[in-house]
């Protein structure tokens, strides 16, 4: 009888330890988690070209290029995900966020030139765009996130994953041409149209969490947004202001192709909390 009452107390004891190490190895960053978070971001276009091509050819083929263009703001950001312990204290994430604030550029002004083998524009002659610009909304972000516990109520980690964005490109509103007679702007076939496209690229970020009280919690995070070329396609029929202007008097179909480079930066600060 002694015996059973001291395995006994000794089972106890043992369970009773098992308990208190395993709760005091559970993070306070284990299972769902909303957060909601602004800042800065940035967003960079870069190789901004694009070309006009008349269907039938009639020899007034263009091609356009313009400035790398920098803008930006302050997001909002709404992100959702879950983490769990895959080794103390290593964790493993999953996570899902969503930009709700749009951005948009500055209009920008493009050089337009001959394409090859084309002779709209007559030597001495220059051609310029206006009015051009972009708006980028719909960031939505999927990725995988690890995490090292410094202790149980900080956090530091990465996050790796595919990236997709909305943009709204607004096409250029007027077309200029100076020669030694001068200086004429009319506007563009196209003022005031735009078009849509959706481009898929990767985000990788890295970032701070610490617990402020029963679940609610602080964080900071970097994020870098690679994309594809953002581009566009559409078409117009009739005669151009640059056409007009250059006494060109025939009516064709023309194709207008864009494309550019984007590249995005968030810095963001924001609170959360685990469910």
């Amino acid at each position: 009888m002694k015996f059973r009452n001291s395995f006994a107390v000794l089972a106890a004891s043992m369970a009773a330890c098992l308990i208190t190490l395993n709760a005091q190895a559970q993070s306070a960053f284990d299972g769902f988690y909303g957060h909601i978070s602004t800042g800065y971001e940035s967003n960079r276009l870069t190789n901004i070209n694009g070309s006009s091509v008349e269907v039938p050819a009639n020899g007034d083929n263009v091609n356009s290029s313009s400035p790398s263009q920098n803008f930006g703001g302050a997001p909002l950001v709404l992100g959702v995900g879950y983490f769990w312990q895959s080794n103390s204290p290593w964790h493993v994430g999953i996570g899902a966020d969503y930009s709700a604030i749009s951005q948009t550029s500055a209009a920008w002004q493009g050089n337009v030139t001959n394409a090859p083998g084309n002779t709209l524009i007559p030597a001495g002659t220059s051609m310029t765009s206006s009015g051009s610009s972009l708006q980028l909304s719909n960031r939505f972000n999927i990725f995988i996130s690890p995490g090292y516990a410094i202790d149980n109520d900080k956090l530091v980690y990465i996050k790796a994953g595919y990236s997709q964005v909305s943009g709204k490109e607004n096409h250029a509103t007027s077309i200029t041409v100076k020669s030694n007679a001068g200086s004429l702007t009319l506007p563009t076939t196209t003022a005031g149209s735009s078009t849509n496209t959706t481009v898929g690229g990767y985000i990788i970020g890295v970032g701070y969490k610490q617990i402020i009280k029963s679940g609610l919690y602080g964080f900071i995070e970097g994020n870098y947004m690679g994309y594809s070329s953002l581009g566009d396609a559409y078409s117009s029929n009739g005669n151009s202001a640059s056409k007009t202007a250059e006494g060109v008097t025939n009516s064709s179909a023309t194709h207008i192709t864009g494309s550019q480079n984007l590249n995005t930066y968030q810095l963001l600060v924001g609170l959360g909390y685990v469910f």
